[in-house]
């Protein structure tokens, strides 16, 4: 991970005005990646060694924007691109997440539907939303590592109260509509698109959330949006022939639904080849012989609609086979091959991973900051580190090295040539930052070995090990 270092100086260096400020964010970005505990300011100063130091500049500069996110993230975009071939697209998946948060007076934070509810029962926590645009690091045999190229706060504007004027309640419907997530969605996806090469291909790959006219019917430039909708969607066929009076039609009759094309006995089913959950497996996919209207999109959008059939799966070995739910996309490029599209949208499942990560071992959102902008750009700070940190690694592993990670126990089963996880690269680099701390040396430098007649000594646990190997 000595990589790791030759990535943060640039980086800090573009994000930041000054060479000071820059100094101290690649001190926080790698003491965000190695800390021990919680992901507060205090604790990352504490981390860096500077307990006993004047602790103001390191709030200062998020609450002061000394920092540009937005330059962060263009570094490792840049880096995405720089390994793809000249005329490969860019596949990027947008999602957003909640971040918890307890504090009332924090900026952004609100109630909001708790993603982790059962389905039977809607419960409410309080949190902030943020939404992320992360881009496919292609690997051999079709997989790929998501890594984070955006990451951008969506707060929720503040409903006023019973005693507000009626100019009151008409900003907060304004700020209701500059702020839904859709429109969030569509910026980030914009400032995307303008800061990619535009003879690039970008696809953006999405969930149901996002599937909506608002996105889907945006014209962008060599742009394609893949994403799920529902199963009894009204779908129509393209318009005919003018007839010999009155305006031409928009759209053509309707077509049978998604979940009528899966059951549909007389359209055949189609192999299609994914790398999905570790290895390559073999999809069965249906889709109309001609493109079809979405009215939500527009007459101008033809759409190609694909039924994925679920994959069986086995709880244990012997145990009875199981089917999940189908899934059902659509894709604005009709001329898209089903296996590139297929491949695309199952990549998007690594921001949901690396949602995981950023919050279980990264601590995004930890900080205890209240200002707008300091929730604007810590949070933001956090996930760049772990997209460098995904990048040094994979930068190491495209030269035929891999990170030099610590032993795994012995009843962890592990394929040989499997990806190293976020956590394997945490220690990893916990390891080569600590690992020399730790050894204890002889005071004359030579090494004392226990006779072979002695008493063999009860084992004692490994300081080294322990420390190092904590998640």
């Amino acid at each position: 991970m000595a990589g790791l270092r030759q990535i943060l100086g640039p980086a800090a260096a573009a994000a930041c005005a000054s060479p000071r400020c820059a100094r101290r964010l690649c001190a926080h970005l790698l003491a965000g990646l190695v800390a021990p505990c919680r992901r507060t300011i205090a604790n990352l100063i504490c981390v860096c060694g500077r307990a006993q130091a004047d602790w103001t500049a390191d709030y200062r500069l998020y609450s002061r924007e000394r920092v540009d996110p937005t330059l962060l993230f263009r570094h490792a975009l840049r880096a995405v691109e720089g390994q793809l071939r000249p005329l490969a697209p860019l596949v990027v998946a947008i999602d957003d997440t909640l971040v918890r948060k307890s504090g009332s007076h924090i900026f952004g934070v609100g109630y909001k539907r708790d993603p982790l509810g059962p389905a039977f029962q809607t419960n409410l926590v309080r949190g902030q939303r943020f939404v992320q645009l992360a881009a496919a690091w292609p690997g051999p045999d079709g997989q790929a590592q998501m890594i984070p190229i955006d990451f951008t706060h969506a707060p929720t504007p503040k409903k006023p109260g019973k005693r507000a004027t009626a100019i009151q309640r008409q900003v907060y419907k304004e700020q209701q509509k500059q702020q839904r997530l859709n429109v969030v969605a569509c910026a980030r996806i914009n400032q995307l698109r303008d800061c990619v090469d535009a003879t690039r291909r970008l696809i953006i790959c999405g969930d149901g959330g996002y599937t909506n006219g608002e996105i889907v019917g945006r014209q962008l430039p060599n742009t394609v949006y893949i994403g799920r909708i529902r199963k009894d969607a009204v779908l129509h066929a393209l318009p005919g022939a003018r007839g010999p009076t009155g305006r031409p039609p928009s759209y053509g009759p309707e077509v049978p639904t998604p979940e009528q094309l899966r059951t549909d006995p007389s359209v055949p089913w189609q192999t299609v080849s994914g790398w999905a959950a570790g290895r390559r497996h073999e999809f069965k996919v249906k889709t109309f012989a001609a493109p079809v209207l979405w009215r939500k999109s527009g007459a101008d959008h033809p759409l190609r609609v694909v039924v994925i059939a679920p994959i069986g799966y086995r709880l244990r070995q012997g145990s009875r086979l199981l089917y999940r739910q189908p899934a059902f996309l659509i894709c604005t490029d009709p001329d898209l091959p089903l296996e590139e599209m297929l491949q695309a949208y199952l990549w998007r499942w690594g921001i949901e991973v690396a949602f995981r990560d950023e919050k279980s071992l990264l601590g995004t959102g930890e900080a205890q900051v209240r200002g707008a902008a300091a929730n604007r750009t810590q949070p933001a700070v956090t996930v760049a580190a772990y997209a460098f940190l995904w990048i040094a690694a994979l930068k190491m592993m495209a030269g035929g090295a891999a990170p030099a990670t610590l032993r795994p126990p012995k009843w962890r089963r592990r394929h040989k040539d499997a990806p190293p996880s976020t956590g394997d690269l945490l220690r990893a680099l916990r390891c080569e930052l600590w690992a020399p701390q730790l050894d204890p040396e002889s005071f004359s430098h030579f090494v004392s070995e226990v006779p072979a007649d002695a008493t063999t000594q009860k084992p004692m646990p490994s300081l080294s090990h322990a420390i190092l190997a904590a998640a």
